[in-house]
């Protein structure tokens, strides 16, 4: 049976392939550079960031697979809309954040963590799509995150949206505090020139600069 909504069971595919490979790279690292990945950063903000982003990821995935499934009554799994090319172009966006997030992946190796370790220092990229963004990879999981709202607009995806949204704000700034810890200056001048989110232009870096792993 073909479900009723066929592009927004794609992006659950597309989700779930994502988080698949986040559990892969942790063990990847923990296998290769003998440490945590930090899925549960130290300290009670990790703690809590965690305790609410593993319910959201969970429902990210499901929502979109099983809600066109479900016969329920619920308003929270009725679509506030329908627009099936909408739906479409929603999931060319998703699969094409997944695979350019798993470029950045690959750009940071051994380099990339989940989360923060205060105790940790990790090096600094500035290179590739760091080179325009300095959360290329949280940029697009808002993006691929937007994609699945508008593919399975549900209510409940909404409040699961707004969740992931407000944690990876929270979550890149604790980064960029402690990269300035870490890195000081030359992290402070690569901020003063490079996007959060979205790119404003090519930081120019000179071949000692330190890299960035966040």
């Amino acid at each position: 049976m073909i479900p009723a909504n066929l592009p927004a069971v794609l992006v659950g595919l597309v989700v779930a392939a994502y988080w698949a490979r986040v559990v892969r790279l942790t063990r990847k690292i923990r296998r290769q550079a003998d440490r945590s990945a930090n899925v549960i950063p130290p300290g009670i903000p990790g703690i809590i960031t965690r305790t609410l982003w593993f319910p959201v990821v969970f429902l990210w995935i499901f929502l979109p697979l099983l809600g066109p499934f479900l016969q329920t009554r619920s308003r929270l799994l009725q679509p506030i809309f329908n627009l099936p090319l909408v739906s479409w172009i929603a999931f060319a966006v998703a699969l094409t954040s997944l695979i350019l997030t798993w470029i950045c992946w690959k750009q940071m190796g051994k380099s990339w963590r989940m989360g923060i370790n205060p105790a940790e220092k990790t090096s600094l990229i500035v290179t590739g799509p760091y080179a325009y963004i300095r959360h290329p990879i949280y940029a697009l999981s808002s993006l691929l995150m937007l994609s699945t709202l508008v593919a399975d607009p549900v209510p409940l995806m909404f409040i699961v949206a707004i969740v992931h949204l407000i944690l990876l704000q929270l979550e890149a700034h604790r980064e960029e505090q402690h990269l300035a810890r870490v890195h000081g200056q030359p992290y402070l001048d690569y901020c003063a020139t490079v996007g959060r989110f979205c790119p404003r232009r090519r930081f120019q870096s000179a071949s000692t600069r330190p890299r960035s792993a966040l």
